[in-house]
């Protein structure tokens, strides 16, 4: 695989990591105890309200909190991938199935760069 197609990977890989850590920040926080981890943040929407309508607003948080839960593990398990992408770059692992060995297609990389399985494998 030639240096220049792994280097444009690398920084497309760190590109897309950079965007998926912003977009976790604006609503989790990192887990100083597990590596790779985000905890979602609980929303707190404007306290002004009263009686029911504050009833209303407890329910909105608890819904919005259920909805980034799902989001924040997509996106952890894709910067995950990409992490481990970056890795196998940097020991000279990049672009072999990590089931069979086997080289991935230049195509799938180009399309998918923290691919980890050829077609055959996936």
């Amino acid at each position: 695989m030639k240096k220049e197609f792994i280097q444009k990977q690398k920084e497309r890989l760190e590109q897309e990591k950079t965007l998926l850590e912003k977009e976790l920040d604006s609503f989790a926080k990192k887990d100083p105890h597990l590596k790779g981890n985000w905890d979602s943040r609980f929303p707190e929407f404007d306290g002004s309200e009263t009686g029911g309508s504050r009833l209303e607003v407890a329910q909105d948080e608890v819904e919005e909190y259920l909805k980034r839960l799902p989001l924040e593990q997509t996106m952890e398990s894709k910067l995950k991938n990409i992490e481990r992408a970056l890795e196998d770059i940097a020991n000279n692992r990049y672009g072999k199935c990590e089931k069979c060995g086997k080289n991935i297609a230049l195509k799938r990389l180009e399309i998918y760069p923290a691919a980890k399985y050829c077609v055959e494998c996936k």
